[in-house]
Protein backbone atom coordinates (compact mmCIF):
# COMPACT_ATOMS: atom_id res chain seq x y z
CA UNK A 1 0.00 0.00 0.00
CA UNK A 2 2.90 2.36 0.68
CA UNK A 3 4.05 2.16 -2.96
CA UNK A 4 0.71 3.44 -4.23
CA UNK A 5 0.88 6.75 -2.35
CA UNK A 6 4.08 8.07 -4.03
CA UNK A 7 2.73 7.02 -7.42
CA UNK A 8 -0.48 8.99 -6.84
CA UNK A 9 1.49 12.02 -5.68
CA UNK A 10 3.81 11.87 -8.72
CA UNK A 11 0.81 11.50 -11.03
CA UNK A 12 -0.93 14.51 -9.48
CA UNK A 13 2.25 16.59 -9.73
CA UNK A 14 2.69 15.64 -13.37
CA UNK A 15 -0.92 16.59 -14.11
CA UNK A 16 -0.43 19.95 -12.36
CA UNK A 17 2.72 20.67 -14.41
CA UNK A 18 0.88 19.82 -17.64
CA UNK A 19 -2.06 22.11 -16.75
CA UNK A 20 0.29 24.97 -15.88
CA UNK A 21 2.34 24.46 -19.07
CA UNK A 22 -0.84 24.54 -21.15
CA UNK A 23 -1.97 27.76 -19.46
CA UNK A 24 1.37 29.44 -20.22
CA UNK A 25 0.69 30.40 -23.81
CA UNK A 26 1.75 34.05 -23.84
CA UNK A 27 0.55 34.69 -27.40
CA UNK A 28 -3.00 33.39 -26.92
CA UNK A 29 -5.57 36.17 -26.57
CA UNK A 30 -8.64 33.97 -26.96
CA UNK A 31 -9.46 30.34 -27.65
CA UNK A 32 -12.77 28.53 -27.37
CA UNK A 33 -14.79 25.92 -29.22
CA UNK A 34 -18.41 25.00 -29.93
CA UNK A 35 -19.40 21.34 -29.83
CA UNK A 36 -22.11 20.12 -32.19
CA UNK A 37 -24.82 17.91 -30.80
CA UNK A 38 -25.17 14.50 -32.39
CA UNK A 39 -21.77 14.90 -34.13
CA UNK A 40 -23.35 16.88 -36.99
CA UNK A 41 -23.13 20.51 -38.10
CA UNK A 42 -26.59 21.69 -39.07
CA UNK A 43 -26.67 24.57 -41.56
CA UNK A 44 -28.73 26.75 -39.20
CA UNK A 45 -26.12 26.38 -36.44
CA UNK A 46 -23.78 29.36 -36.85
CA UNK A 47 -21.32 29.32 -33.95
CA UNK A 48 -20.22 32.79 -32.91
CA UNK A 49 -17.23 33.59 -30.74
CA UNK A 50 -16.83 36.95 -28.97
CA UNK A 51 -13.46 38.22 -27.79
CA UNK A 52 -11.81 41.46 -26.68
CA UNK A 53 -8.85 43.23 -28.26
CA UNK A 54 -6.96 45.39 -25.77
CA UNK A 55 -4.07 46.51 -27.98
CA UNK A 56 -4.86 47.99 -31.39
CA UNK A 57 -1.17 48.51 -32.20
CA UNK A 58 -0.54 44.76 -32.04
CA UNK A 59 -0.82 42.41 -35.03
CA UNK A 60 -2.86 39.23 -34.57
CA UNK A 61 -3.30 35.83 -36.20
CA UNK A 62 -6.75 34.24 -36.26
CA UNK A 63 -7.28 30.51 -36.75
CA UNK A 64 -10.20 28.18 -36.78
CA UNK A 65 -10.01 24.75 -35.24
CA UNK A 66 -12.17 21.89 -36.41
CA UNK A 67 -12.63 18.38 -35.05
CA UNK A 68 -14.00 15.72 -37.35
CA UNK A 69 -14.47 11.97 -37.26
CA UNK A 70 -14.13 9.33 -39.94
CA UNK A 71 -17.90 9.72 -40.48
CA UNK A 72 -17.25 12.98 -42.35
CA UNK A 73 -18.37 12.16 -45.92
CA UNK A 74 -16.14 14.53 -47.95
CA UNK A 75 -12.43 15.15 -48.38
CA UNK A 76 -12.76 18.93 -47.92
CA UNK A 77 -14.79 21.34 -45.90
CA UNK A 78 -16.02 24.79 -46.93
CA UNK A 79 -16.60 27.25 -44.12
CA UNK A 80 -17.77 30.85 -44.31
CA UNK A 81 -16.17 33.06 -41.68
CA UNK A 82 -17.22 36.62 -40.84
CA UNK A 83 -15.50 39.07 -38.51
CA UNK A 84 -17.62 41.76 -36.81
CA UNK A 85 -16.84 44.77 -34.64
CA UNK A 86 -18.76 45.61 -31.45
CA UNK A 87 -21.38 47.58 -33.43
CA UNK A 88 -22.14 44.55 -35.59
CA UNK A 89 -20.40 45.91 -38.68
CA UNK A 90 -18.89 43.22 -40.87
CA UNK A 91 -15.14 43.86 -41.21
CA UNK A 92 -14.10 40.75 -43.15
CA UNK A 93 -15.79 37.77 -44.76
CA UNK A 94 -13.96 34.78 -46.17
CA UNK A 95 -14.92 31.49 -47.71
CA UNK A 96 -12.39 28.98 -46.43
CA UNK A 97 -11.69 25.62 -48.04
CA UNK A 98 -9.49 23.00 -46.39
CA UNK A 99 -8.64 19.34 -46.85
CA UNK A 100 -9.63 16.97 -44.04
CA UNK A 101 -8.62 13.82 -45.94
CA UNK A 102 -5.87 13.23 -48.50
CA UNK A 103 -6.69 12.03 -52.06
CA UNK A 104 -6.37 8.39 -50.96
CA UNK A 105 -8.99 8.95 -48.26
CA UNK A 106 -6.57 8.94 -45.32
CA UNK A 107 -7.48 11.43 -42.59
CA UNK A 108 -5.29 14.49 -42.10
CA UNK A 109 -4.86 16.42 -38.88
CA UNK A 110 -3.80 15.29 -35.46
CA UNK A 111 -5.43 12.24 -33.96
CA UNK A 112 -5.54 11.64 -30.27
CA UNK A 113 -8.73 9.72 -29.66
CA UNK A 114 -9.62 6.88 -32.00
CA UNK A 115 -11.41 8.19 -35.07
CA UNK A 116 -11.23 11.91 -34.08
CA UNK A 117 -8.97 14.35 -35.92
CA UNK A 118 -8.12 17.94 -34.98
CA UNK A 119 -7.12 20.61 -37.47
CA UNK A 120 -6.10 24.25 -37.18
CA UNK A 121 -6.40 26.47 -40.23
CA UNK A 122 -5.55 30.18 -40.68
CA UNK A 123 -8.27 32.76 -41.15
CA UNK A 124 -6.32 36.02 -40.99
CA UNK A 125 -2.60 36.53 -40.54
CA UNK A 126 -0.86 39.69 -39.39
CA UNK A 127 -4.25 41.33 -38.89
CA UNK A 128 -4.46 44.63 -37.08
CA UNK A 129 -7.71 45.67 -35.40
CA UNK A 130 -8.20 49.41 -35.89
CA UNK A 131 -9.58 50.00 -32.40
CA UNK A 132 -9.60 48.33 -29.04
CA UNK A 133 -12.87 46.69 -28.13
CA UNK A 134 -15.08 43.68 -28.57
CA UNK A 135 -15.16 41.66 -31.77
CA UNK A 136 -16.84 38.47 -32.87
CA UNK A 137 -16.37 35.78 -35.49
CA UNK A 138 -19.27 33.75 -36.90
CA UNK A 139 -18.84 30.46 -38.75
CA UNK A 140 -21.28 28.91 -41.23
CA UNK A 141 -20.81 25.59 -42.95
CA UNK A 142 -20.94 26.06 -46.68
CA UNK A 143 -21.47 22.54 -47.98
CA UNK A 144 -23.99 20.84 -50.26
CA UNK A 145 -26.10 19.39 -47.48
CA UNK A 146 -27.97 20.97 -44.59
CA UNK A 147 -26.84 18.43 -42.01
CA UNK A 148 -23.14 17.69 -42.16
CA UNK A 149 -22.25 14.46 -40.32
CA UNK A 150 -18.88 13.82 -38.73
CA UNK A 151 -18.15 17.37 -37.57
CA UNK A 152 -17.88 17.38 -33.79
CA UNK A 153 -16.66 20.91 -33.02
CA UNK A 154 -15.40 24.18 -34.41
CA UNK A 155 -13.38 26.75 -32.55
CA UNK A 156 -11.59 30.06 -32.78
CA UNK A 157 -8.08 30.98 -31.71
CA UNK A 158 -6.83 34.56 -31.63
CA UNK A 159 -3.17 35.09 -30.87
CA UNK A 160 -0.68 37.90 -30.85
CA UNK A 161 1.76 37.68 -33.74
CA UNK A 162 5.18 36.74 -32.47
CA UNK A 163 7.75 39.46 -32.79
CA UNK A 164 10.62 38.32 -34.99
Amino acid sequence: MTGVRPLVIRTLLLMLVLVIADACDPNRVYEDHHEFKKRTWVLSDEPTFAFEVKDSAQFYNLYYNIRNSLDYPYSRIFVSCALYDSAGNELQRKLLQHELFDPAGRPLGESGLGDLYDHQFPILGDYRFTTRGHYSVRFTQFMRQDTLPGVLAIGLRVERREVE
